[in-house]
């Protein structure tokens, strides 16, 4: 049998003496692509750190043994080595691409510097020598012009672009083992399809070993030839990825394998009257002119262009596209936040200049943001949170009804004081991250709209989450007749929650109908591309 390139046993880690991966045994072979799946709080990322002993005010017992270079040498035991000797081995030896590029890449610093400081400490190369190796590490990840691109720093860059960057720096120094740790999250679908298949040509030619973290199972069939399955610490399956998906022997995987989201919607009639319509819908934004012609004026950038379309009473528009492609501008349109030109009504009404006057279709129009912690105030409770609106739109309401209505609405997203004693007096950080969407659900629901526009609202939950809150979604719908803009970048959310969807691509409406019309018989490249992607 060949030798495993590293073979890890016993690990545990534990912090302030609580052990959170509980002794687990796994190895990867030379140039063996193994994928460690699990949910949010499986361990997973802190089993990739614990190997570089990357991860502060950790207690790390057991053994992970990387194997020499030369067949001689009996290997080196990458939990006991000293600090020095693990120098030598990160970066060289063992790389790690991070989840998200833009927090991971220094921002005062262009990419190319980046990726040449890390040649010329490794390899001990000059300074020209070491740009000259970041040019073409860029150059190998597919960056157009990686001359340029070399000098641009991060923020000049798109989200595939920064990704490719930190790929380019990670397999800098070629190294035996890399540590991809969701790799394609913050991308749009097209663009993980993309990073995968630069991530799987480099591993043929370099002929490296990757370790894949992830919660994405559908990157897992596409890429890894094992997969190891976590959850709360502990290894519970591993093995070949066509026989674990085919039959999975742990109810944990088979419970994340049946987490792709399905559809139970009602067909509701898509001839009633429209609560939302549109048409020649069109957004702006001033930006600078270069030169001495921008002391003048100011140039335009079109972040909508003739958008068109109509939401009926139970139905849900899902608008699919790339970052960029318009659609999050679109959902702020609806709310009434931008100024549009076009039409643009909700129940007939039209968005006006006063605040007034928006006031009563703003109860009508509410909206779910895509991370719940982010949009639920740390300093107020639940009970503070979900019944603000109230205050907005009924103030006159007695304290004890408006307990009532805030009960209420916790209760039609699955929220009661059972599950959670002294439920209205908590807040947001002592809930789990579906839970915190749930209060997000609930404070959109209190004061009775009509549409909820849904920004991206299951993208930052694991799978089994996901599906959880869009089954409440398809629940509310169908209980309460609610329309909903579903903005998403996800082709699986739109086959699940949509009637209709729009397909948008820089600003432009470049295919819509019916979700059978659009994702089973697309007729646009980019569609077919997204559709390709996502199966």
């Amino acid at each position: 049998m060949t030798t495993p390139l590293l073979d890890v046993h016993g690990l545990r880690v534990a912090f302030g003496g609580k052990e959170v991966v509980h002794g687990i045994d796994f190895s990867i072979a030379p140039g063996e692509k193994l994928a460690l799946v699990g949910e949010s709080g499986s361990g997973k990322t802190v089993t990739a750190l614990a190997l570089l002993r990357l991860v502060q005010n950790a207690q790390i017992s057991g053994s992970a043994v990387l194997s020499g270079l030369q067949p001689p040498s009996n290997g080196r035991d990458l939990l006991s080595i000293s600090e020095h000797a693990l120098l030598g081995v990160r970066g060289s030896e063992i790389a790690m691409i991070f989840q998200e590029p833009m927090t991971a890449l220094n921002p005062l610093f262009s990419v190319g510097d980046q990726v040449a400081e890390v040649l010329e400490l490794k390899q001990g190369l000059s300074r020209s020598q070491a740009w000259a190796g970041a040019v073409e590490a860029l150059a190998a990840t597919g960056i157009p012009e990686p001359q340029r691109r070399a000098r641009a720093f991060p923020h000049q860059l798109s989200g595939g672009q920064r990704q490719r960057a930190m790929i380019a720096m990670a397999l800098a120094c070629r190294p035996r083992l890399l540590l991809a740790d969701e790799p394609t999250t913050a991308l749009d679908v097209t663009l993980r399809l993309q990073i995968l298949e630069l991530l799987s040509d480099l591993q043929r030619q370099t002929g490296m070993a990757v370790l894949l973290i992830t919660h994405d199972l559908h990157l897992v069939r596409k890429f890894a030839d094992r997969v190891a399955v976590m959850e709360n610490g502990h290894l519970v399956e591993e093995g070949a990825v066509a026989a674990v998906f085919a039959d999975p022997q742990h109810a944990y995987t088979r419970k994340l394998i049946d987490s792709r989201p399905t559809r139970e919607l009602v067909e509701a009639p898509a001839a009633g009257a429209p609560v939302m319509q549109a048409s020649e819908l069109a957004v702006s934004y001033p930006v600078p002119v270069p030169g001495f012609r921008g002391w003048f004026r100011k140039g335009a950038f079109s972040a909508v262009r003739g958008a068109g379309f109509a939401i009926a009473a139970g139905r849900t528009l899902g608008v699919v596209g790339e970052s960029g492609s318009g659609k999050s501008t679109l959902a702020l349109a609806a709310l009434g936040l931008v100024p549009y030109s076009g039409s643009l009504e909700v129940m007939g009404r039209r968005w006006g200049p006063d605040a007034a006057g928006n006031k009563a279709i703003r109860r009508l129009v509410q909206v779910v943001f895509q991370d719940p912690y982010s949009s639920l105030s740390p300093r107020m409770t639940v009970e503070e949170i979900v019944g603000e609106g109230l205050l907005v739109h009924e103030p006159q309401l007695p304290l004890a009804q408006r307990r009532e209505r805030v009960v209420a609405a916790l209760a039609d997203v699955g929220l009661g004081e059972a599950q959670f004693p002294g439920l209205l007096q908590r807040y947001p950080h002592e809930f789990s991250g579906g839970q915190r969407q749930r209060l997000a659900i609930a404070r959109a629901l209190i004061v009775g709209p009509q549409l909820l526009v849904l920004d991206e609202p299951t993208s930052a939950l694991d799978v089994t989450i996901q599906k959880q809150v869009l089954k409440l979604l398809q629940g509310l719908q169908r209980d309460k007749g609610l329309s909903y803009l579903l903005i998403t970048h996800d082709v699986d959310v739109i086959r699940a929650m949509a009637h209709d969807v729009m397909v948008m691509k820089d600003g432009d409406v470049l295919e819509a109908g019916s979700v059978a019309q659009v994702l089973d018989a697309p007729q646009n490249p980019y569609t077919r591309a997204l559709v390709a992607a996502a199966s």
